[in-house]
């Protein structure tokens, strides 16, 4: 039997995509929300980490996504 890849995809694409300043930055220096800036701050990777964690937990503990490779 193989391993649930779910949970690590799922993380692997939410990391990439919830980069602060990747596609969007929030809240951003100048305005609330800035998109494909590529900078960031540490009140922005705050909010961005909690995005994440709130996202990651719906959608591997909520919904149960699972991936099993044979």
């Amino acid at each position: 039997m193989g391993a649930d890849w779910g949970p690590v995809v799922v993380s692997v694409v939410l990391f990439i995509l919830l980069s602060p300043g990747l596609l969007f930055q929030f809240p951003a220096r100048m305005r609330v929300v800035e998109f494909g800036n590529m900078m960031t701050s540490g009140i922005s990777i705050l909010i961005h980490a909690f995005i994440y964690f709130c996202i990651l937990t719906i959608l591997t503990i909520a919904i149960g996504i699972h991936i099993h490779f044979n």
